[in-house]
């Protein structure tokens, strides 16, 4: 399939990436095109100014939870009737899972064969970018290099030397930006403070985003080069495909959202609609009751550190959780919201542990060993998942998954729920395991 695409990288993060990339989405779709987000790598923020750039879900692209083999028909499953994709890199370039580029923006590209869009911050340096994007140009011959955004420009004399430097290196300039504190995000302590949670102000930075790249970058020498991207040997992926056919409509399964459940793949409400779900969104802050006729939950990632207070004071929906015996998928988020207290506020007790904030990030991929059954898991069956947190649970009884230094979890006949993030497309079973459960939530499938 012929889809114009291109990769935004950067030698390191804090480069720019999100500014460039938001900001080209935005201004994109500004002048009539259909553009598609894509993200690499596990986060869950930026796709969340990608969907308001760009009118579309932010799609996650990462070989390591999905497998390689998936990487391209999730891309071309995101960018169905597109006119153009935007694919934001993750850290730097080549920098992946351990001392590999597994996993990397590099890899990703290669696995798309999409030409790339190096952002380099030119803030105290002239000549030295066409030193860095050179050797960025040439490490990996397999990833094409296809211009470089120069970010954080001082001044026109210092965009000059900038531009005579890289032209001497033969490294056309897609764009200049300008040192620009407006456009900056707030951020807190795991990055950025995510769009579902500021709007309009997000709406107004992403608009502001959209301004700068349009007056500071070649939208049509960027559009070239995306539309450059040969053919894409894939069949793009289908849920419905992927779990053997559809399933038969039935059981309602509620998915947390709002300000305090913002992390989550939009492939996995695709795949339960796929195992026959009807979904219906909650937000825990709220409302105090889950939507008529639930049978399963899935309460995803986000930040319930930040609205404790709050969902401890939405009394009758936690009741209500606390209650519920069908099976519940939680993940980081979700696991803080079903422990019995998270920084001394009550949550929902089922499960047994108590959940505080801490110093220290977790950060990183794991492949673990489930170590029983769950609505989700198998005992002895390997999940690959990704942490990233700073909250700590001190669990009462054994974990649910073990991995390489280090444990974590919890498990029973109805509830999975763990710091790890899943991503589903990997492992499309899971959806079909919930929603079979739920509709005999006594007998594990």
């Amino acid at each position: 399939m012929v889809v114009p695409r291109l990769v935004v990288a950067a030698p390191a993060s804090g480069s720019g990436k999100t500014t460039v990339a938001t900001g080209l989405m935005a201004a994109l779709r500004a002048r009539g095109l259909r553009v598609s987000p894509h993200k690499v790598g596990p986060d869950y923020i930026d796709p969340g100014y990608h969907a308001l750039a760009a009118g579309r879900p932010g799609r996650n692209l990462d070989p390591w939870l999905t497998g390689e083999e998936l990487v391209a028909p999730l891309f071309l499953h995101g960018a169905a009737g597109c006119d153009v994709a935007v694919v934001e890199g993750v850290m730097g370039m080549f920098d992946g899972k351990g001392d590999t580029d597994f996993a990397s923006t590099a890899h990703v590209a290669r696995l798309l064969d999409a030409p790339v869009v190096l952002v380099v911050d030119a803030a105290r340096q002239s000549r030295s970018v066409a030193a860095v994007a050179h050797g960025f140009a040439t490490f990996d011959p397999r990833v094409r290099v296809g211009g470089v955004v120069l970010n954080r420009v001082g001044s026109d004399r210092h965009e000059q030397l900038c531009r005579a430097a890289l032209a001497e290196a033969g490294m056309p300039v897609l764009g200049a930006i300008r040192r620009d504190d407006a456009v900056s995000a707030p951020s807190r302590h795991l990055g950025l403070v995510p769009a579902a949670e500021r709007e309009p102000e997000a709406v107004a930075a992403v608009d502001r985003l959209a301004a700068l790249v349009a007056r500071s970058c070649d939208l049509e020498a960027l559009v070239r080069l995306a539309r450059s991207a040969p053919p894409l040997p894939a069949v793009p992926w289908d849920p419905a495909r992927a779990l053997g056919g559809q399933g038969k409509a039935g059981p309602v399964v509620a998915v947390a959202g709002g300000a305090a459940f913002t992390f989550g793949y939009a492939e996995h409400a695709e795949l339960l609609r796929a195992a026959g779900a009807q979904v219906a969104v909650f937000d825990p802050l709220r409302d105090e009751r889950l939507p008529e006729g639930t049978a399963a939950l899935v309460v995803g990632g986000g930040f319930p550190e930040v609205y404790a207070a709050e969902l401890a004071a939405n009394e009758p929906l936690r009741a209500q959780v606390a209650a519920f015996r069908g099976p519940i998928a939680a993940e980081c988020a979700g696991l803080l919201y079903l422990c019995a207290e998270l920084d001394g506020r009550r949550m929902c007790g089922r499960v047994p542990g108590v959940a505080r904030m801490t110093d220290r990030l977790t950060l990183g991929y794991r492949e673990a060993v489930a170590l029983r059954d769950s609505p989700l898991t198998r005992a002895g069956e390997r999940y690959r998942g990704h942490e990233f947190h700073r909250t700590a649970v001190a669990y009462e009884g054994a974990p649910l998954f073990r991995w390489d230094g280090g444990a974590d979890g919890y498990g029973d006949a109805q509830v999975t729920a763990s710091y790890l993030h899943l991503h589903w497309a990997g492992r499309p079973e899971l959806a079909q395991r919930l929603v079979s459960s739920s509709r005999s939530p006594s007998v594990l499938r």
